[in-house]
């Protein structure tokens, strides 16, 4: 209600902040555990604490199960970049003034960018993935606020958050980080998706796809979607007239049965035991 109420008033800008804080304040009246626990100082720099088997996350080296489990997330992640850098892209055209300069991002240098920055923070015990950072991109585009000078601020002020410490607990709080995220990035997404939905088709390659990821996860949606299709049973059937055979049956079948294999052999297709690992 507070989110539709901003959006109406035009002060979309407000939802993470004004829904973040009313959302820490209910939970902590209802009962919500919050503590400050976390004391100023640096982080672990190096790699072998955080992939150690007794420090850091405590995971060690993976097994071929491990390897497995991950390849049609790797594949996910790898094949939603471009669309997803574009979604963003989009984002900020539908959301900045059309005499506005230096506002939309460079998709080929943002994705190198983020590309190195995966690197360097898996190596150093993150467990993100390389995107256009949207959590900052679309808030930053509903504000309608420079890009690049609002980055630096915010780097600076993460950076200070996690020496200090005691901002991290209440940024990592699940009342406030999950309500921060249905604002300030899935909400304007959506809302952005649905604008660019205007014919049959589109809505029922979108709704297909939503059906499977809430039902099985987001791998066997994005999969059996693409499959679907590129092989012109749903969507742009013109479209998919005109793609070559290897377009239209190779690629996204193999994608299908390597992504629909690998989450049957470690067990993360609903009511499927896991194949290996037992």
């Amino acid at each position: 209600m507070v989110y539709a109420y901003l959006a109406k008033v035009n002060k979309r800008w407000l939802a993470i902040p004004l829904c973040s804080a009313i959302a820490g304040i209910v939970a902590y009246i209802m009962g919500a555990d919050f503590a400050f626990t976390t004391g100023p100082g640096l982080p672990h720099f190096s790699p072998f604490y955080w992939w150690g088997e007794d420090t850091g996350w405590q995971l060690g080296w993976p097994n071929l199960e491990h390897f497995i489990a991950v390849i049609p997330f790797a594949l996910l992640a790898v094949a939603m970049w471009s669309p997803d850098y574009l979604g963003h892209r989009v984002f900020q055209e539908l959301n900045y003034p059309k005499d506005a300069k230096g506002v939309l991002m460079d998709v080929d240098d943002t994705m190198v960018g983020a590309s190195v920055r995966q690197g360097v923070g898996a190596l150093l015990g993150g467990g993100n993935l390389a995107s256009s950072w949207g959590t900052y991109m679309i808030p930053a585009a509903i504000a309608k606020r420079p890009i690049p000078g609002g980055a630096i601020l915010t780097g600076i002020m993460c950076i200070l958050a996690s020496v200090l410490g005691y901002p991290m607990d209440l940024a990592m709080w699940e009342p406030v980080l999950r309500v921060a995220l249905i604002v300030g990035v899935f909400l304007p997404l959506l809302e952005a998706g649905m604008q660019m939905i205007h014919k049959h088709k589109d809505s029922l390659s979108a709704g297909i796809c939503i059906f499977a990821c809430a039902f099985v996860n987001p791998v066997f949606g994005w999969a059996t979607t693409m499959l679907l299709d590129n092989m012109g049973l749903i969507g742009d059937h013109e479209r998919a007239d005109s793609l070559s055979a290897k377009d239209k049956y190779l690629i996204p079948g193999l994608a299908f049965v390597v992504c629909v294999g690998s989450l049957a052999a470690v067990g993360q297709l609903p009511g499927i035991p896991a194949i290996i690992g037992q």
